[in-house]
């Protein structure tokens, strides 16, 4: 009987390692192989029959949901355990969006026990059975809930604001009027629950700043990270330098 064969996508080498010893550890026979980019991966879980996938979220080139978006789209049957030192609901509401319908998959964090490191790998691999970490299921939970989680277009908005954009330029960004962006804004803040009277000038002495408020609070949440924001601001640069080319400077 064949050996299964796991695909291990990770970048970071003592990460790498701690599966490669979990591996070792385990009664029955496993064969392994590594990737240390999203893109390096991608081309070789192609090349598998039925991709068996342990695969790190923040890898460079390409990140772990990008590359599972990827490999789904062309094979829906591939089984991948997101192994993760983040709970972010940016990750988890991302992910949520791309699992084709009865695809087998989990999340495990890193910081976990090593043996429910091992069961997650198993129970999805092997059983064939959905496996996310508890800690993960709260976060689901939030970014299920209709007055607590973002829209598309509130997390667009988020991350406008978060690049430190004007609301001349988000409007001409997302092609909306100020009143747009102003609307879009407004219910930000009310799913963020940021009670805008609460930091009104008039309110509070000199009032805060309702953009900041809104990123901090995000952070906490997990919502961005800089790791996330860094290909935003990457996104936002190819935009700036097409629009100049084409409308000139902006006033």
């Amino acid at each position: 009987m064949t050996e299964p064969m796991i695909l291990i996508a990770e970048d970071n080498p003592k990460d790498f390692e701690f599966l490669q010893h979990l591996f070792s550890e385990w009664d029955e026979p496993i064969s392994f192989d590594h990737a240390n980019n999203g893109l390096v991966a991608l081309e070789m879980a192609l090349e598998m029959e039925t991709p068996l996938i342990v695969s790190d979220i923040q890898m460079p080139q390409m990140n772990g949901i990008e590359f599972a978006r990827n490999l789904w789209q062309r094979k829906p049957d591939a089984r991948i355990v997101f192994w993760s030192q983040h709970k972010d609901e940016m990750y988890v509401r991302s992910l949520a969006k791309i699992v084709p319908p009865e695809t087998v998959y989990g999340y495990v964090l890193k910081s976990s026990p090593i043996d429910r490191i091992s069961t997650a790998i198993r129970t999805v691999l092997f059983d064939e059975q959905c496996w996310i970490d508890p800690e993960v299921r709260k976060v689901q939970g939030r970014t299920g809930h209709t007055q607590t989680a973002l829209s598309d277009i509130e997390y667009e908005a988020l991350v406008d604001i978060s690049l430190g954009l004007t609301d001349n330029l988000i409007a001409q960004r997302r092609y909306l009027s100020r009143r747009g962006v102003q609307s879009r804004l407004n219910s930000l803040y009310s799913k963020l629950a940021i009670d805008q009277e609460q930091f009104h000038a008039d309110k509070v002495g000199d009032g805060f700043n309702l953009r900041n408020r809104a990123v901090a609070v995000s952070m906490r949440r997990g919502l961005i990270n800089p790791f996330e924001l860094t290909k935003e601001e990457e996104d936002f640069q190819v935009w700036l330098k097409r629009f100049k080319a084409t409308h000139g400077d902006l006033d």
